[in-house]
């Protein structure tokens, strides 16, 4: 009943016009989490949880484990309030009332939704961070021609340009969309008179992450690692006074080499470290190229390797990884089971669509 109910208001959250704001008041689900695309959409000012029929320490209980709901009890607030109290007893009773149900209503930080949202919530990434080389193809597929631009920086306008045309776009939130990978160059700029990732996050409630990653290098070993990073402290410093969530960095594996697949990983776990000192949450993309003659052999051992990896982070060091679509399905399950893994993505590597 809940899963329809949730796909049911969404569809009808997407018929409102702007500014048509709304609060929910639903019964606690059974699935913790479960309404974080209701409260993603921006028509919706408030999700608020009825108790239902549970006794107050049950609900909140209950409460507690659905990020960003706060209560609107009926029975649970009143329970234990008589007639026959004394003015004494019923005001400590209604105080005990007020501070259960406060405290399990608190509003979390903006990390902390944060974390629900890429943790729990059903959706996709958007991959925006489209740079270097790929900029001028996604251009070109976008319909605008080399001729539109001259030199490096009115190129970037134009990519910007197309990129904020798809985030301020209504269908475009955070009821769908978990979250936006960013170029460099859009965290500096401006949307809707906003900073781009502030925008994106208070208007859109869509996550912000940063790429990075500076390009690869030339192919050694069947692997292309990251090039040299030397501005990357202050890159990161940068990324957390915008208010950017995380950040991806992409890698590729293009042939089976032990040795370079092992290289790939160890890149990719050294840069993670350094994003993780600085509160952020990193991405990690070893890709493999979709063209491997190799290619499950890669994903086998990268993924060895992977957990191996995962198994040498402390508690609560939380990463995603955006994989290509394995060969073999379901691969990478042991992946999604790890405590230190928030979330595994899909990149399409090449592959249409459809």
């Amino acid at each position: 009943c809940e899963r329809l109910l949730l796909d049911l208001l969404l569809e009808g959250l997407r018929q409102l016009a702007h500014e048509d704001w709304v609060v929910f008041k639903l019964t606690l689900p059974t699935q913790p989490d479960l309404y974080l695309p209701l409260m993603q959409h921006p028509c919706t000012l408030r999700v608020l949880a009825l108790s239902g029929g549970y006794a107050r320490e049950e609900a909140c209980k209950l409460l507690a484990q659905n990020t960003g709901m706060i209560a609107s009890f009926s029975r649970a607030f009143t329970e234990g309030m008589l007639v026959t109290q004394s003015e004494e007893d019923f005001t400590k009773t209604l105080d005990e009332s007020c501070e259960a149900i406060f405290q399990a209503s608190r509003s979390p930080g903006r990390k902390e939704m944060q974390l629900a949202k890429v943790r729990q919530q059903e959706g996709f990434f958007a991959a925006l961070d489209q740079s270097g080389g790929s900029t001028r193809q996604a251009l070109r597929r976008y319909g605008v021609d080399d001729k539109a631009y001259t030199g490096e920086a009115e190129m970037m306008d134009r990519m910007h340009e197309m990129r904020s045309r798809i985030i301020t776009n209504p269908k475009f939130d955070g009821s769908r969309v978990v979250a936006a990978i960013l170029f460099e160059a859009t965290m500096d700029r401006e949307i809707g008179g906003m900073p781009s990732a502030k925008f994106i996050w208070e208007m859109k409630r869509v996550v912000p992450i940063l790429k990075i990653d500076q390009g690869l290098a030339e192919e050694k070993d069947g692997v292309q690692l990251m090039k040299d990073m030397p501005a990357l402290d202050d890159l990161l410093d940068r990324g957390v006074a915008a208010g950017i969530f995380g950040t991806k960095e992409r890698s590729v594996i293009k042939h089976f080499n032990q040795e370079g697949i092992k290289a790939i990983v160890q890149q990719q776990f050294d840069i993670a470290r350094r994003v993780l000192a600085k509160g952020l949450v990193p991405v990690l993309e070893p890709e493999v190229d979709i063209q491997a003659s190799d290619k499950e052999a890669c994903e086998r051992l990268l993924l060895d390797l992977l957990l191996e990896g995962l198994r040498q982070l402390a508690h609560e060091d939380w990463v995603v990884f955006k994989l290509t679509l394995p060969t073999q399905p379901d691969l990478y399950l042991p992946l999604m089971q790890h405590p230190c893994t928030l979330r595994v993505l899909a990149l399409s590597g090449g592959y249409a669509r459809e």
